[in-house]
C-alpha cells in the first residue's frame, strides 16, 4: 500500500474538519499521500450527487447541525454560512495541484491545503481570489507566483483527476482510497486508521 488518494475539494466543510489527519496518518505508515483535488460539481454529476443548493431544505438543516456538532467535537472553528460559499474552487485546486507537482522542497503541502479551507471556512476569504491563493502559497513556503505559473498545468490534472474519481468510486469530499480500500468522511479518518493497523 504505497500511497493514500485523498480526493477533495478545498470548498468543503468536512476536508476543513479533516484537518491535517490525513497527513499526519500517512506519515505514521510511512505513505505517501497523495492531494487529488477536484470538481464538486463535475463529480456529483457525475455519480449522482447533488449540490447544496439543489437539495431539499430538510437535508441543508440537517448538514448545518451536523456540521455544528461535528466541528464542536473536533475542536475546530467554522462558520457555517462564510461569506464566500459557493465560490469557485477551481484556482484553489489549481494552486494546490501547482504545489504537489512541485514537490516537497517547495514548501508544506499539507499546511497549503489546510490554511486553503481555513481561508474559507474560518477567516471569511474567497479562496477563488488570486491574493488569498498567493497569500495562502507563501504562508505555506511556495512561491506565490505558482497560481499563475501552474494555471495549465492545475487545469488539465484537475480534469484527470476527475476520471480517476470516478473510476476510483469517489463520490464525496474528503474521499480516501488506498488500494481497494475507500473511506468518506472525515468521520472514517478514523477507521481508515483501523484498517492501516490491521484492525479492521
Amino acid at each position: 500500500m504505497p500511497q493514500i488518494d485523498y480526493y477533495l475539494t478545498p470548498l468543503s466543510p468536512w476536508v476543513h474538519m479533516a484537518g491535517r489527519r490525513p497527513a499526519e496518518l500517512a506519515a505514521r505508515h510511512g505513505l505517501t499521500l497523495r492531494y487529488m483535488p477536484v470538481d464538486p460539481a463535475a463529480l456529483f454529476a457525475q455519480t449522482g450527487g447533488v449540490m447544496l443548493n439543489e437539495r431539499h431544505e430538510s437535508r441543508r438543516a440537517y448538514r448545518l447541525q451536523e456540521l455544528r456538532r461535528q466541528s464542536a467535537k473536533m475542536g475546530i472553528p467554522l462558520n457555517l454560512q462564510p461569506r464566500h460559499v459557493p465560490t469557485n474552487p477551481a484556482p484553489a485546486a489549481y494552486a494546490i495541484i501547482a504545489a504537489q507537482e512541485a514537490g516537497a522542497d517547495g514548501g508544506d503541502l499539507h499546511a497549503l491545503v489546510t490554511g486553503l479551507t481555513r481561508a474559507c471556512w474560518e477567516e471569511e476569504r474567497d479562496i477563488a481570489d488570486d491574493a488569498v491563493i498567493r497569500d495562502c502559497l507563501a504562508a505555506a513556503g511556495f512561491d506565490p507566483g505558482l497560481a499563475m505559473s501552474g494555471m495549465l498545468q492545475g487545469a488539465e490534472i484537475y480534469q484527470r483527476n476527475l476520471r480517476a474519481a470516478v473510476e476510483a468510486g469517489a463520490f464525496g469530499f474528503p474521499f480516501f482510497v488506498i488500494g481497494e480500500e475507500k473511506f468518506w468522511g472525515q468521520d472514517r479518518i478514523d477507521d481508515m486508521a483501523l484498517f492501516l493497523d490491521g484492525k479492521l
